[in-house]
């Protein structure tokens, strides 16, 4: 995968410098494009089944209600302080280097004439609509939808009913999904033999249609947004792994590399949940019933490297447009990054919403996020990265002092 990555960046250059556009696109849009979308599909195929098995079964194998909340409460608080330390450190940053500030009205009439418009978002659901709307009232039209938080809260509900009721019937349910389980990591282990093939698509698309123009044009933001989330990934993950989790840090990356490089080629937690759930019972022989539970429910609800982005995109559209935040208004960005990484969508680009909402309750003008749009594939492949670095780096923690079979349930 890390040959194709290469190859894929290297190959889309040279395509971009040599061939002329009409050539160009006709090879995107014929070739590259389609294989790697065929990938992602591949991947996304199996998600669905993956949550609704490993959920569940990561639930019913705690063997107990109590254990259940345990390690529920113990993921809760572990989210909540990571993604808190997640966006202080954008935040830092942000402060520090001052990404934003100094830009002359006649570049910033520029940047906003050459990079793409802000498309229109649909409002976000908040507050009590949100707690609603995470129970599906048809979980099979939440599946198609691509609704994962309410699918996992599904699962969540069906795990605690295979907990909780001890008969033969609910063995054997329990039994056909440990099935469908097994069969779904098999077909994984197939797509990923395609793997460096797919990547190479990905990553020859993206520079055969970027290139670096748009980097050189926002370095500042860009190396302040990669910076922070380089001290998350290698420092604050490193610290929880070592004093939390009792695992060497270098022995963590160096079982980790292959979840890390398909996140950073598929910019998606969800696309890259299959592997994950992969690695942490073959690389870093963590307890399935842990690993499941804690990595299936934090492809989309342990995202620190999401929550970071976020804080540090709109502290740097303030520092953009000149608009300085109050401490309301800074409390305001802080606590809705938090709870971004908690909600947002493990797919591409699924953080954008989230900051244009954000963009509208502190004043700032949301067309600023066409801005974002010109460099934020590449930086999603980054802060994907981090995430699912963040929800290996949580289940080697949260698995600390855990038995590593379930335990038997009581007659």
């Amino acid at each position: 995968m890390l040959g194709g990555l290469l190859l894929g960046a290297a190959g889309g250059v040279a395509a971009r410098a040599v061939l002329p556009a009409t050539a160009l696109e006709r090879l995107v849009d014929g070739v590259t494009e389609p294989g790697g979308q065929l990938f992602l599909r591949l991947l996304f195929m199996l998600v669905i089944p993956l949550v609704v098995t490993a959920l569940p079964l990561g639930v019913a194998a705690l063997g107990d209600l109590r254990a259940l909340g345990r390690v529920g409460l113990r993921m809760l608080a572990y989210t909540a302080v990571v993604s808190a330390i997640a966006v202080l450190i954008g935040v830092v940053f942000v402060r520090v280097f001052e990404p934003g500030a100094g830009v002359s009205a006649e570049v910033r009439a520029t940047l906003q004439a050459e990079l793409p418009a802000a498309p229109a978002q649909p409002g976000l659901p908040v507050g009590t609509d949100f707690l609603v709307l995470l129970v599906p009232s048809n979980v099979v039209k939440a599946m198609s939808e691509g609704e994962f938080l309410a699918v996992m809260v599904f699962a969540l509900f069906l795990g605690v009913g295979l907990a909780a009721v001890r008969s033969q019937p609910a063995r054997r349910l329990e039994e056909t999904l440990e099935g469908l389980y097994e069969v779904v990591m098999w077909l994984l282990g197939a797509v990923i033999r395609v793997a460096p093939l797919g990547v190479f698509c990905l990553v020859f698309t993206l520079t055969a249609r970027m290139g670096f123009g748009v980097l050189r044009q926002l370095a500042g933001y860009v190396l302040v947004v990669v910076g922070a989330l380089a001290v998350q990934n290698f420092g604050v993950y490193s610290l929880a792994v070592r004093w939390l989790g009792g695992m060497s840090p270098l022995a963590f990356f160096r079982a980790v590399q292959e979840a890390t490089l398909t996140a950073f080629s598929t910019s998606s937690s969800n696309a890259t949940l299959p592997t994950a759930l992969a690695v942490a019972e073959r690389e870093l022989h963590l307890p399935t019933h842990v690993s499941r539970f804690v990595l299936t429910l934090g492809s989309t609800a342990n995202q620190n490297g999401t929550a970071l982005f976020e804080g540090v995109t709109v502290l740097f559209l303030a520092q953009f447009y000149g608009i300085e935040l109050g401490v309301l208004e800074q409390a305001t960005v802080l606590g809705i990054c938090i709870l971004g990484g908690i909600g947002t969508a493990g797919v591409p680009a699924g953080s954008i919403p989230v900051v244009v909402m954000i963009l509208g309750l502190v004043g700032i003008p949301a067309e600023g996020i066409g801005l974002i749009l010109g460099v934020d594939r590449f930086l999603d492949m980054c802060r994907t990265t981090v995430n699912v670095t963040g929800d290996l780096a949580a289940a080697v923690v949260i698995s600390r002092g855990e038995t590593r079979e379930p335990r038997p349930r009581p007659p």
